[in-house]
């Protein structure tokens, strides 16, 4: 006779049971709240409340929150923090995977709701994993460069996390006290600890073994099939998954040798070559719509606007400025990023200072590009405020190359790399 989903006998492994999906709960809890937070602190570092510019996610509401004008200091904050983002969301992809097959016997369990609580679970579960396996879906294709998903990356991403770290703390809360218990008896089981087992006699081992089996549920098979793997086993597989996809990602965040262990992750949009210029690229001149005819030292003129009106000039202008010089590396939302890379060219707030602005103001670049997302950008007055902050022209002792932005880009401390518009040609500062 043919078992439905709906029965327990239909699952049969004997791996499945409350310590081991308890255990992937646990390093999924850790793991997540930290995803949870280093995303919302990229968020911040997009300055959302310049949102007419930098960030057009739709009625985002109270979700769109942030306290604080992002910092420059560390130079290297956003590249910690999008690199720990990316590469922990990579290696716990095995463990949600491990923990969604621990648990789908559950999706398919009748009655559909056998308490409020029970209700409550039940939807949580539903959206947690729906939720789970749409934002892990869309950061690595994200992270890979492959845009298939409808719509923007970035309010589908946002609107995603939400929904997903609400079902996350409803069902953590709902099974935590369970996961919990479970821990705890497996501790008591393997060590044999007095204390546990007194408090399991004071309790009643009846009562103790009734909780016990209800906590199983369905997680556990009436039929176990013969096994092939120990718990313990299973355990270690899903470690060792975690541990490569780890070693062949986390590379990305650095250059030379260790770029290269990086299999799994794209290197940039084009080789970089060698010499000053031989760092990473994700947008190349090319892909932009960028010529060489409309950056040409004759026809490229920069705009820049402000309270005292309007000032163009050439590349040899900017050359004969005070120019200074930054070690500054670029981060970007895919997680990767660059070792510092010298910089130089024309302070932000001397350019500020040309048109009126003697304290920093907000300033609005406009790049030349004609493809791609973030052709304009937005920068806070802290950020324009840094010395290091910079129209930068040369890069590690020449000039900047097409693919990197010649003739002129904006480097600051700190900063989102789509932050760093590259080919610039307006920049307007006042109050955005």
């Amino acid at each position: 006779m043919a078992r439905s989903p709906s029965s327990p006998a239909f699952w049969r492994s004997p791996v499945r049971g409350p310590w081991f999906t308890s255990v992937l709960g646990v390093v999924l809890l850790a793991g997540i709240t930290v995803l949870f937070v280093t995303g919302l602190v990229s968020y911040a570092a997009y300055n959302p409340g310049l949102s007419r510019v930098n960030d057009m996610t739709p009625d985002k509401g109270i979700l769109g929150f942030y306290l604080f004008s992002w910092p420059t200091d560390p130079a290297w904050l956003y590249r910690l923090t999008q690199g720990v983002h990316v590469t922990l969301g990579i290696t716990l992809i095995p463990v949600l995977l491990a923990k969604l097959w621990s648990v789908v016997p559950k999706l398919f369990a009748l009655p559909p709701a056998r308490s409020l609580a029970h209700a409550l679970e039940r939807v949580s579960l539903l959206l947690l994993v729906g939720g789970a396996l749409f934002e892990f879906t869309t950061g690595v294709l994200n992270v890979q460069l492959d845009y298939i998903f409808p719509g923007s990356f970035y309010p589908l991403h946002f609107y995603g996390a939400w929904v997903f770290f609400a079902a996350f703390v409803v069902h953590t809360v709902l099974k935590m006290p369970a996961a919990v218990r479970n821990l705890r008896r497996l501790r008591a089981k393997e060590e044999g600890r007095a204390k546990e087992e007194e408090r399991a006699k004071e309790e009643g081992r009846a009562k103790e073994e009734e909780r016990a089996k209800e906590e199983e549920g369905d997680l556990v098979s009436p039929d176990p099939a013969e096994p092939t793997v120990s718990r313990r086993g299973a355990l270690g597989f899903v470690g060792g998954a975690s541990l490569l996809l780890f070693a062949t990602t986390a590379g990305r965040s650095f250059d030379g040798v260790l770029r290269d262990t990086a299999l799994l992750a794209p290197h940039g949009g084009a080789d970089p070559g060698a010499g000053p210029g031989g760092f990473q690229i994700n947008k190349t001149a090319a892909y932009a719509g960028i010529t060489a005819q409309e950056t040409s030292d004759d026809a490229w003129r920069l705009v820049v606007v402000g309270r005292t009106g309007t000032v163009r000039l050439s590349r040899a202008d900017l050359l004969a400025m005070p120019l200074h010089s930054s070690a500054l590396p670029i981060a970007c939302v895919e997680g990767w990023s660059t070792s510092n890379q010298w910089w130089r060219g024309v302070q932000l707030r001397r350019l500020a200072s040309m048109v009126g602005y003697e304290n920093p103001s907000d300033v609005l670049v406009e790049s030349l590009q004609r493809h791609g997302a973030f052709r304009r950008a937005a920068l806070r007055a802290n950020q324009v405020a840094d010395p290091r902050s910079l129209l930068a022209l040369d890069v590690n002792g020449e000039p900047l190359t097409a693919d990197h932005g010649y003739p002129a880009r904006v480097i600051v401390p700190a900063a989102p790399g789509v932050l760093n518009t590259k080919w610039v040609a307006r920049m307007t500062f006042g109050e955005l």
